[in-house]
């Protein structure tokens, strides 16, 4: 086993939730008017918690029934979730805030 496989294991999560907590707050403020947004994100947002939790339970599955050990099984549950997160973030700072005028 790599000695630091927990280490990047925890860095990953934390980069995803570093994004995530982004994420979060550019919808907050998409709700508030004050970032702009598509029009479907509401329904996005729902949405795409849906499928990313069905492809971290099937990844994390696939990993278990491999054997894989058990940081195997969490990166591979944590992919699907960090991708799509990586990819909001990305996507979102993209369209900035609205201005004030």
């Amino acid at each position: 086993m790599n000695p630091f496989a927990f280490f990047q294991l925890t860095m990953r999560t934390g980069l995803m939730l570093i994004e995530a907590q982004q994420v979060i707050a550019m919808r907050l403020l998409g709700l508030a008017g004050l970032w702009r947004v598509s029009p479907g994100e509401n329904a996005r947002m729902l949405l795409e918690k849906i499928d990313a939790g069905s492809e971290a339970g099937l990844a994390a599955t696939r990993a278990l029934v491999r054997g894989a050990p058990p940081l195997a099984i969490a990166g591979a549950a944590l992919k699907p979730v960090a991708r799509r997160t990586a990819a909001n973030s990305r996507r979102l700072s993209k369209r900035g805030p609205k201005s004030p005028i």
